[in-house]
């Protein structure tokens, strides 16, 4: 690989110093990318508060700090070596569930206690997708461990003797397309691909299914998908799915037209397929959950990058029918993005303030309600959340679980950690937690794609 430590030695006006121009990055597109993409790290800014300051209902938000060159600090996949666990909560312990996976993204648990997991990555790209930032966006995901090809399949986990490890693996679907959400209603089991929603006949102790899928609804998709994850749940009467669809990109800068249908949480009926936006301007809505009353329905989002270390902080909140949450125009309320043109003060006008931040970057993306857990106080209400990890802040932040108190159908309080331990001390990631679950002995699972294993959290006795 050539050495291109001369490509970084001459910044242009305007650059940071000791980082790359315009002409340089140009030159690493034909002559390798690895060792210069590696520079990038070094560049950018880095935080002037601290992760803890974009919690809770009124977070801290400073003036963006937009630079030419974005923050990159990814932290690196090793897996866990030599016998690692993460830390779990005083009072309780954690141990591996099921482990040798292949990228396990999302949990769905069955009523006979069984465990299905998502074994799925992003689709093939369009091969067109060669722009400076795709190369460097690639290089990092590949180290961060998100450079998988896909499984497309769908495991069933069961342990059937109840010691908290599945001693039953068993391919239940396979040939899906960047599955990721599952709700089982009645005898079907729906499954949001990356481009549809799907079903498929299940019955009680199933451990493999051949029948071809049913399709009930075409998702926002294409070669070029960026935000591809689709999640998905059922309504408590068992009516209708819904399903958050993120943005075509970080703030709209391929137009508009690219997100027809995106960035919002769609209600689908489950006879028809008729669909409408429930709720709109949720730049990535991921995991959903209802909360205790069986009648508000709960999401955590993935907000914009590169405005800085310290914005925009990742939210949950609750999901109001025809809300706009501000997306692309503005963020956690009316702040206002000024890289999106045309501006729309009509609807920044408009966009609710979410109920929650989640810090800045933390790439939250797991979403369980506590009903159910067996685990001791403070986890009694409230919401599991599982942190996926920053790329885009310097120090990182994410890389855990943790649980959102509640009080009377709200947000109260400060965060409690429920897992930790995914980041080594020297910034390398062990693991990176994504979905979680309550399974039917009120354990917490957690899904963790770097480790391929799904971590089992329950009472220390």
């Amino acid at each position: 690989m050539p050495h291109h430590t001369a490509f970084i030695s001459s910044p242009t006006p305007g650059t940071l110093p000791g980082c790359p121009s315009t002409r340089a990055r140009r030159g690493w597109l034909t002559a390798g990318v690895a060792g210069a993409v590696l520079a990038l790290s070094a560049c950018g800014e880095s935080a002037r508060l601290q992760v803890e300051q974009g919690f809770g209902p009124n977070p801290e938000l400073p003036p963006p700090n937009k630079t030419l060159i974005p923050t990159v600090n990814i932290a690196p996949a090793t897996g866990w070596v030599d016998g690692a666990l993460p830390q779990s909560a005083p009072g309780t312990r954690a141990v591996a569930f099921a482990s040798g996976l292949d990228h396990p993204r999302w949990l769905h648990v069955l009523p006979n206690g069984d465990v299905l997991v998502a074994e799925s990555n992003r689709p093939p790209k369009d091969k067109d997708e060669t722009g400076f930032k795709d190369v460097v966006m690639g290089f990092f995901m590949k180290r961060a461990g998100a450079g998988v090809p896909s499984a497309d399949r769908i495991t069933l986990l069961r342990d059937a003797d109840g010691d908290g490890v599945a001693e039953v693996k068993s391919v239940l679907l396979s040939g899906l397309y960047s599955p990721f959400g599952m709700a089982l209603m009645g005898e079907r089991l729906y499954v949001a691909n990356a481009d549809a929603v799907v079903s498929f006949p299940y019955r009680a102790g199933d451990t493999t299914i051949d029948a071809a899928p049913t399709e009930l609804v075409k998702l926002p998709g294409g070669p070029n998908n960026h935000h591809w994850t689709k999640g998905l749940i059922a309504s408590p009467d068992g009516q209708r799915l819904y399903v958050s669809i993120g943005s075509n990109s970080n703030v709209a800068e391929n137009g508009m037209e690219a997100e027809q249908g995106r960035a919002a949480i769609w209600e689908v009926d489950m006879n028809s397929g008729a669909h409408r936006v429930f709720a709109s301007g949720l730049r990535n809505p991921v995991g959903m959950a209802w909360d205790g009353s069986g009648s508000t329905l709960w999401t955590v989002v993935n907000e914009r990058d590169e405005i800085g270390s310290d914005l925009v902080p990742d939210y949950l909140t609750s999901v109001r029918d025809g809300a706009f949450y501000g997306w692309p125009y503005s963020y956690f309320g009316q702040h206002v993005d000024e890289r999106v043109k045309p501006p729309r003060p009509d609807l920044v006008a408009s966009a609710v303030k979410p109920d929650y931040a989640l810090g800045a970057h933390t790439a939250s993306l797991g979403l369980s309600w506590s009903g159910g857990n067996a685990l001791p106080a403070p986890f009694a209400e409230g919401m599991f959340i599982g942190q996926h990890g920053s790329w885009n802040r310097r120090p990182h932040s994410g890389y855990k679980v943790i649980f959102v108190p509640f009080t009377g159908g709200r947000p109260s309080g400060e965060p409690v950690d429920v897992l930790t331990g995914f980041l080594s001390d020297d910034g390398k990631a062990r693991g990176r937690p994504v979905g979680v679950a309550i399974d039917q002995r009120g354990a917490l699972l957690v899904a963790d794609d770097v480790g391929n294993i799904i971590w089992r959290v329950a009472p220390a006795q």
